[in-house]
Protein backbone atom coordinates (compact mmCIF):
# COMPACT_ATOMS: atom_id res chain seq x y z
CA UNK A 1 0.00 0.00 0.00
CA UNK A 2 2.78 2.59 0.88
CA UNK A 3 4.70 1.45 -2.12
CA UNK A 4 1.82 1.93 -4.51
CA UNK A 5 0.99 5.59 -2.63
CA UNK A 6 4.94 6.30 -3.52
CA UNK A 7 4.71 5.46 -6.63
CA UNK A 8 1.57 7.77 -7.58
CA UNK A 9 3.05 10.53 -5.25
CA UNK A 10 6.27 9.87 -7.78
CA UNK A 11 3.95 10.22 -10.94
CA UNK A 12 1.79 13.11 -10.01
CA UNK A 13 5.13 15.29 -8.97
CA UNK A 14 5.76 16.08 -12.95
CA UNK A 15 2.01 16.46 -13.44
CA UNK A 16 1.60 19.74 -10.15
CA UNK A 17 5.55 20.91 -11.61
CA UNK A 18 3.88 21.05 -15.16
CA UNK A 19 0.50 22.27 -14.13
CA UNK A 20 2.24 25.40 -12.43
CA UNK A 21 4.43 26.05 -15.20
CA UNK A 22 1.12 26.50 -17.32
CA UNK A 23 -0.41 28.46 -15.19
CA UNK A 24 2.45 30.39 -14.81
CA UNK A 25 2.92 31.65 -17.69
CA UNK A 26 -0.99 31.94 -18.55
CA UNK A 27 -0.31 34.47 -15.80
CA UNK A 28 2.98 36.25 -17.44
CA UNK A 29 0.54 36.37 -20.62
CA UNK A 30 -2.64 37.81 -18.97
CA UNK A 31 -0.38 40.79 -17.40
CA UNK A 32 1.47 41.68 -20.52
CA UNK A 33 -1.98 41.43 -22.64
CA UNK A 34 -3.69 43.63 -20.61
CA UNK A 35 -3.10 47.03 -20.94
CA UNK A 36 -2.02 49.06 -17.25
CA UNK A 37 -4.31 52.04 -18.72
CA UNK A 38 -6.82 51.93 -21.60
CA UNK A 39 -4.93 55.11 -23.21
CA UNK A 40 -1.88 57.46 -23.17
CA UNK A 41 -2.09 60.65 -24.12
CA UNK A 42 0.96 62.94 -24.83
CA UNK A 43 1.94 66.48 -24.78
CA UNK A 44 5.56 68.22 -25.99
CA UNK A 45 7.69 68.52 -28.09
CA UNK A 46 9.99 66.58 -30.54
CA UNK A 47 11.42 64.20 -28.42
CA UNK A 48 7.15 62.95 -28.25
CA UNK A 49 6.02 64.22 -31.39
CA UNK A 50 5.90 60.76 -33.84
CA UNK A 51 4.37 63.41 -36.58
CA UNK A 52 2.22 66.24 -36.05
CA UNK A 53 4.44 68.11 -37.42
CA UNK A 54 4.10 66.47 -40.67
CA UNK A 55 0.84 68.48 -40.55
CA UNK A 56 1.73 72.21 -40.48
CA UNK A 57 3.53 74.37 -42.28
CA UNK A 58 7.14 74.53 -40.09
CA UNK A 59 10.67 73.75 -41.42
CA UNK A 60 10.60 71.89 -38.61
CA UNK A 61 10.20 68.10 -40.07
CA UNK A 62 11.86 65.00 -40.22
CA UNK A 63 9.36 63.42 -42.69
CA UNK A 64 12.37 62.08 -45.11
CA UNK A 65 15.38 60.06 -45.11
CA UNK A 66 17.41 59.06 -43.24
CA UNK A 67 15.03 59.58 -40.33
CA UNK A 68 12.69 56.14 -39.80
CA UNK A 69 15.70 53.97 -41.28
CA UNK A 70 15.05 51.76 -38.48
CA UNK A 71 12.10 52.12 -38.13
CA UNK A 72 9.21 49.34 -39.40
CA UNK A 73 9.32 49.47 -43.36
CA UNK A 74 12.10 51.78 -43.28
CA UNK A 75 9.61 54.42 -43.39
CA UNK A 76 10.17 58.29 -42.01
CA UNK A 77 7.11 58.60 -39.98
CA UNK A 78 7.76 62.42 -38.65
CA UNK A 79 9.65 61.03 -35.36
CA UNK A 80 12.67 62.64 -34.71
CA UNK A 81 14.53 59.49 -34.38
CA UNK A 82 16.41 56.70 -36.80
CA UNK A 83 13.06 54.40 -35.33
CA UNK A 84 11.01 54.19 -32.50
CA UNK A 85 10.73 57.34 -29.60
CA UNK A 86 9.89 57.00 -26.07
CA UNK A 87 6.15 57.20 -26.39
CA UNK A 88 6.14 54.52 -28.42
CA UNK A 89 7.78 52.40 -25.66
CA UNK A 90 5.80 53.26 -22.80
CA UNK A 91 2.55 52.73 -24.94
CA UNK A 92 4.12 49.59 -25.48
CA UNK A 93 5.54 48.36 -21.99
CA UNK A 94 1.71 49.41 -20.45
CA UNK A 95 0.38 47.01 -23.03
CA UNK A 96 -1.26 49.80 -24.59
CA UNK A 97 -0.34 49.30 -28.48
CA UNK A 98 3.05 49.00 -29.98
CA UNK A 99 2.80 52.81 -31.15
CA UNK A 100 1.50 55.87 -30.45
CA UNK A 101 0.14 57.47 -33.44
CA UNK A 102 0.14 61.40 -34.22
CA UNK A 103 -3.32 63.29 -34.05
CA UNK A 104 -3.23 65.38 -36.95
CA UNK A 105 -2.29 63.73 -40.07
CA UNK A 106 -2.84 60.61 -39.59
CA UNK A 107 -5.85 58.19 -40.49
CA UNK A 108 -7.05 57.33 -37.02
CA UNK A 109 -9.64 54.49 -36.77
CA UNK A 110 -11.89 54.15 -33.39
CA UNK A 111 -9.65 51.98 -31.51
CA UNK A 112 -6.40 54.65 -31.86
CA UNK A 113 -8.10 57.32 -30.74
CA UNK A 114 -9.66 54.86 -27.92
CA UNK A 115 -6.23 54.21 -26.94
CA UNK A 116 -4.55 57.55 -27.35
CA UNK A 117 -2.77 59.58 -29.86
CA UNK A 118 0.27 62.37 -29.24
CA UNK A 119 -0.72 65.93 -29.76
CA UNK A 120 3.41 67.12 -29.30
CA UNK A 121 5.03 69.48 -31.81
CA UNK A 122 8.77 69.20 -32.23
CA UNK A 123 10.45 72.57 -31.48
CA UNK A 124 7.49 73.42 -28.95
CA UNK A 125 8.09 75.11 -25.79
CA UNK A 126 6.45 75.88 -22.36
CA UNK A 127 7.36 79.74 -23.22
CA UNK A 128 4.98 80.50 -25.78
CA UNK A 129 7.32 82.21 -28.34
CA UNK A 130 9.32 79.37 -28.61
CA UNK A 131 6.71 77.68 -30.82
CA UNK A 132 5.91 80.73 -32.92
CA UNK A 133 9.68 81.25 -33.57
CA UNK A 134 9.48 78.20 -35.78
CA UNK A 135 5.40 78.17 -36.60
CA UNK A 136 4.71 75.28 -34.64
CA UNK A 137 1.73 73.91 -32.45
CA UNK A 138 1.64 75.72 -28.98
CA UNK A 139 1.48 73.67 -26.13
CA UNK A 140 -1.93 76.07 -25.68
CA UNK A 141 -3.13 74.80 -28.87
CA UNK A 142 -2.00 71.25 -28.31
CA UNK A 143 -5.01 71.79 -25.31
CA UNK A 144 -6.91 72.78 -27.58
CA UNK A 145 -6.68 69.48 -30.13
CA UNK A 146 -6.99 67.98 -26.93
CA UNK A 147 -10.78 68.90 -26.00
CA UNK A 148 -11.36 68.17 -29.82
CA UNK A 149 -10.10 64.43 -29.41
CA UNK A 150 -12.24 64.19 -26.49
CA UNK A 151 -15.25 65.44 -28.45
CA UNK A 152 -14.42 62.32 -30.47
CA UNK A 153 -13.41 60.19 -27.90
CA UNK A 154 -17.19 60.83 -26.44
CA UNK A 155 -18.81 60.44 -29.87
CA UNK A 156 -17.14 57.08 -30.30
CA UNK A 157 -17.64 55.35 -26.46
CA UNK A 158 -20.51 57.57 -24.81
CA UNK A 159 -20.57 59.81 -22.05
CA UNK A 160 -19.67 57.57 -19.23
CA UNK A 161 -17.30 55.49 -20.83
CA UNK A 162 -15.74 58.72 -22.50
CA UNK A 163 -15.06 59.67 -18.68
CA UNK A 164 -14.15 56.50 -17.66
CA UNK A 165 -11.05 56.37 -20.58
CA UNK A 166 -9.93 59.79 -20.05
CA UNK A 167 -9.87 59.73 -16.04
CA UNK A 168 -7.92 56.53 -16.16
CA UNK A 169 -5.42 57.43 -18.82
CA UNK A 170 -1.92 57.79 -18.40
CA UNK A 171 -0.55 61.51 -19.37
CA UNK A 172 2.81 62.41 -20.52
CA UNK A 173 4.30 66.05 -20.56
CA UNK A 174 7.52 66.80 -22.30
CA UNK A 175 8.65 69.98 -23.27
CA UNK A 176 11.04 72.99 -21.82
CA UNK A 177 14.23 71.64 -23.91
CA UNK A 178 13.27 73.99 -27.10
CA UNK A 179 12.51 77.06 -24.34
CA UNK A 180 16.60 76.79 -23.35
CA UNK A 181 18.73 76.25 -26.57
CA UNK A 182 16.22 77.67 -29.17
CA UNK A 183 14.74 80.52 -28.09
CA UNK A 184 16.60 81.75 -24.92
CA UNK A 185 20.37 80.87 -26.15
CA UNK A 186 20.15 81.40 -29.79
CA UNK A 187 17.62 84.18 -30.35
CA UNK A 188 17.51 87.62 -28.36
CA UNK A 189 14.53 88.17 -28.42
CA UNK A 190 13.99 86.66 -24.51
CA UNK A 191 17.70 87.91 -23.22
CA UNK A 192 17.67 91.31 -23.51
CA UNK A 193 14.59 90.90 -20.82
CA UNK A 194 15.01 88.07 -19.00
CA UNK A 195 18.10 86.50 -16.90
CA UNK A 196 18.14 82.67 -16.22
CA UNK A 197 16.87 83.09 -13.15
CA UNK A 198 13.56 85.09 -14.40
CA UNK A 199 13.19 83.19 -17.59
CA UNK A 200 12.68 79.69 -15.62
CA UNK A 201 9.98 81.66 -13.76
CA UNK A 202 8.47 82.66 -16.97
CA UNK A 203 9.00 78.96 -17.82
CA UNK A 204 7.56 77.69 -14.64
CA UNK A 205 4.30 79.66 -14.56
CA UNK A 206 3.57 78.91 -18.10
CA UNK A 207 4.42 74.80 -17.32
CA UNK A 208 2.40 75.12 -13.79
CA UNK A 209 -0.86 77.25 -16.03
CA UNK A 210 -0.53 73.94 -18.64
CA UNK A 211 -0.57 71.31 -15.94
CA UNK A 212 -3.45 73.14 -13.74
CA UNK A 213 -5.60 73.14 -17.11
CA UNK A 214 -5.26 69.44 -17.92
CA UNK A 215 -6.15 68.80 -14.58
CA UNK A 216 -9.38 70.85 -14.94
CA UNK A 217 -10.01 68.79 -18.18
CA UNK A 218 -9.98 65.59 -16.07
CA UNK A 219 -6.30 63.97 -16.11
CA UNK A 220 -5.71 62.06 -12.96
CA UNK A 221 -2.47 60.32 -14.10
CA UNK A 222 0.04 63.02 -15.40
CA UNK A 223 4.08 61.89 -15.77
CA UNK A 224 6.18 65.43 -16.26
CA UNK A 225 9.69 64.60 -17.75
CA UNK A 226 12.29 67.15 -16.74
CA UNK A 227 14.47 69.11 -18.86
CA UNK A 228 17.06 66.54 -19.82
CA UNK A 229 21.36 68.00 -19.83
CA UNK A 230 20.21 69.89 -22.98
CA UNK A 231 24.00 71.68 -23.44
CA UNK A 232 25.69 68.27 -23.72
CA UNK A 233 23.30 67.38 -26.93
CA UNK A 234 25.68 67.38 -29.86
CA UNK A 235 24.69 70.90 -31.51
CA UNK A 236 24.56 72.59 -28.20
CA UNK A 237 28.39 71.49 -27.58
CA UNK A 238 29.19 72.94 -31.25
CA UNK A 239 27.07 75.95 -30.73
CA UNK A 240 27.96 76.97 -27.24
CA UNK A 241 30.61 74.37 -25.77
CA UNK A 242 34.14 76.19 -27.22
CA UNK A 243 37.08 74.77 -29.29
CA UNK A 244 36.76 71.71 -27.04
CA UNK A 245 33.32 71.19 -27.49
CA UNK A 246 31.99 70.80 -23.84
CA UNK A 247 28.47 70.80 -22.41
CA UNK A 248 27.27 74.26 -22.65
CA UNK A 249 27.13 75.34 -18.95
CA UNK A 250 24.46 78.05 -19.26
CA UNK A 251 22.21 75.30 -20.80
CA UNK A 252 22.52 72.90 -18.45
CA UNK A 253 22.34 75.69 -15.65
CA UNK A 254 19.06 76.48 -16.60
CA UNK A 255 18.19 72.94 -17.05
CA UNK A 256 18.85 72.32 -13.39
CA UNK A 257 17.20 75.63 -12.32
CA UNK A 258 13.87 74.72 -13.76
CA UNK A 259 14.04 71.25 -12.75
CA UNK A 260 14.40 72.32 -9.48
CA UNK A 261 11.60 74.50 -9.36
CA UNK A 262 9.25 71.90 -11.71
CA UNK A 263 9.80 69.50 -9.06
CA UNK A 264 8.32 71.74 -5.89
CA UNK A 265 5.45 73.11 -8.43
CA UNK A 266 4.53 69.34 -9.05
CA UNK A 267 4.47 68.90 -5.23
CA UNK A 268 2.07 71.93 -4.56
CA UNK A 269 0.10 70.61 -7.24
CA UNK A 270 -0.70 67.20 -5.66
CA UNK A 271 -1.44 69.10 -2.18
CA UNK A 272 -3.87 70.81 -4.50
CA UNK A 273 -5.58 68.72 -6.21
CA UNK A 274 -6.52 65.49 -4.48
CA UNK A 275 -7.44 62.57 -6.42
CA UNK A 276 -4.48 63.72 -9.16
CA UNK A 277 -1.01 62.34 -9.69
CA UNK A 278 1.40 64.24 -11.51
CA UNK A 279 4.51 62.97 -11.14
CA UNK A 280 8.07 64.19 -12.28
CA UNK A 281 10.17 62.16 -13.98
CA UNK A 282 14.07 63.00 -13.43
CA UNK A 283 15.25 62.15 -17.24
CA UNK A 284 18.21 64.40 -16.79
CA UNK A 285 20.24 62.30 -14.02
CA UNK A 286 19.81 59.14 -16.65
CA UNK A 287 21.02 60.79 -20.01
CA UNK A 288 23.94 62.61 -18.46
CA UNK A 289 25.13 59.56 -17.28
CA UNK A 290 24.81 57.80 -20.69
CA UNK A 291 26.72 60.75 -22.29
CA UNK A 292 29.26 60.02 -19.56
CA UNK A 293 29.86 57.03 -19.20
CA UNK A 294 28.65 55.48 -23.02
CA UNK A 295 30.13 52.54 -22.70
CA UNK A 296 28.43 51.41 -19.17
CA UNK A 297 25.13 51.44 -21.66
CA UNK A 298 27.25 50.18 -25.21
CA UNK A 299 27.74 53.14 -26.72
CA UNK A 300 31.07 53.97 -27.64
CA UNK A 301 30.02 57.80 -29.21
CA UNK A 302 27.89 60.26 -27.04
CA UNK A 303 28.96 63.65 -27.88
CA UNK A 304 28.14 63.06 -31.83
CA UNK A 305 24.97 62.24 -33.83
CA UNK A 306 24.77 59.43 -36.37
CA UNK A 307 23.49 61.71 -39.08
CA UNK A 308 26.32 63.72 -41.20
CA UNK A 309 29.11 65.09 -39.33
CA UNK A 310 26.96 64.78 -35.77
CA UNK A 311 27.79 68.49 -34.91
CA UNK A 312 24.99 70.18 -36.00
CA UNK A 313 22.53 68.37 -38.44
CA UNK A 314 19.28 68.20 -37.06
CA UNK A 315 15.53 68.21 -39.48
CA UNK A 316 16.07 69.37 -42.93
CA UNK A 317 20.04 69.23 -42.15
CA UNK A 318 19.77 65.39 -41.62
CA UNK A 319 18.24 64.44 -44.69
CA UNK A 320 19.36 61.80 -47.44
CA UNK A 321 20.49 64.51 -50.59
CA UNK A 322 23.32 65.95 -48.24
CA UNK A 323 23.77 63.61 -45.08
CA UNK A 324 25.35 60.16 -44.91
CA UNK A 325 24.83 58.38 -41.98
CA UNK A 326 27.03 56.28 -39.58
CA UNK A 327 27.84 52.52 -39.97
CA UNK A 328 26.53 51.19 -36.77
CA UNK A 329 23.96 53.60 -35.57
CA UNK A 330 23.82 51.33 -32.48
CA UNK A 331 27.38 52.81 -31.27
CA UNK A 332 25.59 55.90 -31.05
CA UNK A 333 23.30 57.97 -28.05
CA UNK A 334 22.39 60.47 -30.96
CA UNK A 335 21.15 60.02 -33.66
CA UNK A 336 21.02 63.47 -34.98
CA UNK A 337 22.74 66.30 -33.09
CA UNK A 338 19.83 67.31 -30.73
CA UNK A 339 18.04 63.53 -30.81
CA UNK A 340 19.00 60.19 -28.99
CA UNK A 341 18.70 57.05 -30.78
CA UNK A 342 16.06 54.54 -31.12
CA UNK A 343 18.69 52.19 -28.67
CA UNK A 344 19.33 55.04 -26.37
CA UNK A 345 15.36 55.96 -25.93
CA UNK A 346 14.56 52.10 -25.34
CA UNK A 347 17.30 52.16 -22.77
CA UNK A 348 15.70 55.68 -20.63
CA UNK A 349 12.25 54.01 -20.83
CA UNK A 350 13.03 51.03 -19.56
CA UNK A 351 15.05 52.86 -16.73
CA UNK A 352 11.96 55.09 -16.19
CA UNK A 353 9.53 52.00 -16.01
CA UNK A 354 11.36 50.57 -13.94
CA UNK A 355 11.97 53.95 -11.56
CA UNK A 356 8.45 55.70 -12.30
CA UNK A 357 5.32 53.29 -13.07
CA UNK A 358 4.43 52.13 -9.88
CA UNK A 359 4.18 55.98 -8.92
CA UNK A 360 1.87 56.74 -12.16
CA UNK A 361 -0.36 53.68 -12.54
Amino acid sequence: MQLSFSRAAHLALPILIHLSQLLLTLAQTINQTTPLVPAVIVFGDSIVDPGNNNAIKTIVKCNFPPYGVDFIGHKPTGRFCNGKIPTDFIASKLGVKELLPAYLGTALGPEDLLTGVSFASGGTGFDPLTSKVVSVISMTEQLELFKDYMEKVRAIAGAKRAEDILSRSLYVVCAGSDDVANTYFTTPFRRTNYDISSYVNLLLHSASNFLQELIHLGARKIGVTSIPPIGCVPSQRTLSGGILRNCAPGHNQMAELFNSGLAKEIRRLNTKHRGVKVVYIDIYSILLDMIERPNNYGFEVSTKGCCGTGDLEVSVLCNGLTSTICTDVSEYVFWDSYHPTEKAYEILVDWLYKNYITYLI
